[in-house]
């Protein structure tokens, strides 16, 4: 697995003998051999590194001696690479809410936005697709975008001023 050595790097800096690091890797490729399927697997990744973090815990609350600060350091980590469920919430919050206000843009306008913002378009291919000038597109794309950041803008403030004990009306509350 290419991910093998991140893995024992971590166990190493974790002060795990070379045994016990071959033990869990061992044990956590027999755990994904034994899986009747792999494509519910969206970060494998993640995943290996997972399997072989719940090997290490039970394997260290197998054992009489150890110590709390052991456990929590390794029930704490979090891997980088993985967002948190909160944040791939909010990230796919945040997505809706850009494309329902690109969606709000003049019909011309959302359209070249789309093709270069979302589809990755240059200025020069949407200027030949569409049959304008680069600098048409340009312009376009300048307008579109500022109006999306304004709207974007407005709704923070609107949101924070429901939030916004005083502004709301309601005293007392801070």
């Amino acid at each position: 697995m290419p991910h093998e050595e991140r893995v024992r790097a971590w166990f190493k800096r974790a002060r795990l003998s070379p045994e016990d690091i071959d033990d869990v890797i061992q044990e956590a490729y027999c755990r994904i051999s034994m899986l009747k399927a792999v494509d519910h697997i969206d970060s494998p990744s993640a995943y290996f590194f997972s399997i072989a973090r719940n090997l290490l815990l039970r394997r260290l609350k197998r054992q009489r001696i150890v110590s709390f600060e052991a456990i929590a350091e390794i029930e704490a980590y979090r891997d980088d690479a993985t967002p948190s469920p909160e944040e791939q919430t909010g990230s796919h919050l945040a997505y809706e809410r850009m494309m329902t206000l690109i969606a709000a843009l003049p019909e011309r306008c959302r359209r070249i936005v789309e093709l270069r913002k979302i589809e990755g378009w240059s200025h020069r291919e949407i200027a030949d697709h569409l049959g304008m000038t680069e600098k048409a597109v340009e312009k376009q794309i300048w307008v579109g975008v500022r109006a999306v950041r304004e709207a974007w803008n407005t709704a923070e403030r609107r949101a924070g001023l429901r939030l916004d004990p005083v502004e709301t009306g309601v005293r007392g509350q801070r």
